[in-house]
């Protein structure tokens, strides 16, 4: 058995969102710095994930909200757009890497789904072609740096899913939304289809 550390590259760096560090560090600063906490301590924020030049300043009216004292796992739940998945799915690796700082994932809370049989498991393919969930990292790394130490992420890629799965998947998070120490991310596009 191996003690190896597997990591997701920030694989969207560089194009969907700056690569170095403190310029992306001081955009989210700027952002940040033009919106208020209203709804403070936040349970569950829904944000956009699309590039930041799009969206960075509408994601940190969420991301203001989060209460880094508190938060010490963060559910982060995004849209599959690049594999057909009828469930959710799990990451493989152990970090996901951002310019700002790395995040781990809770193993416990990892080891808890797994046992359900409710998920698959995502490649490391999958995971680094995925914007959905990526999106949130520099944010979530921001949100909570003044307890960076303290907190892990649950990254969940959500499939299309029926409504009798909705239903289960919504019943096994209710309890983890139920402890006030959760945060859950929902990563949101605001449309692929039809007129707006």
């Amino acid at each position: 058995m191996s003690n190896r550390v597997v990591c997701r590259e920030a694989s969207h760096a560089g194009s969907w969102y700056t690569a170095s560090g403190p310029q992306l560090n001081a955009q989210l600063e700027g952002w940040l710095s033009q919106v208020q906490s209203t709804k403070r301590p936040a349970r569950a924020i829904i944000a956009p994930h699309a590039g930041y030049t799009y969206c960075g300043s509408c994601a940190a009216h969420a991301y203001k909200q989060v209460d880094p004292s508190i938060t010490r796992r963060i559910f982060i739940l995004g849209p599959s757009h690049h594999v057909p998945l009828s469930r959710c799915a799990l990451s493989s690796v152990d970090i996901y890497r951002t310019p700002l700082y790395d995040l781990r994932i809770d193993q416990k809370i990892y080891g808890e789904l797994w046992k359900t049989g409710m998920f698959e498991r995502m490649s490391l393919q999958t995971d680094e072609d995925e914007h959905s969930i990526e999106m949130h990292l520099p944010y979530t790394a921001k949100a909570m740096e003044s307890h960076k130490d303290e907190f892990t992420i649950i990254p969940v890629l959500v499939g299309a899913l029926s409504e009798s799965k909705e239903q289960e998947f919504g019943k096994l998070f209710s309890k983890y939304l139920a402890d006030p120490s959760n945060l859950f991310v929902v990563s949101s596009d605001f449309c692929h289809w039809g007129k707006f």
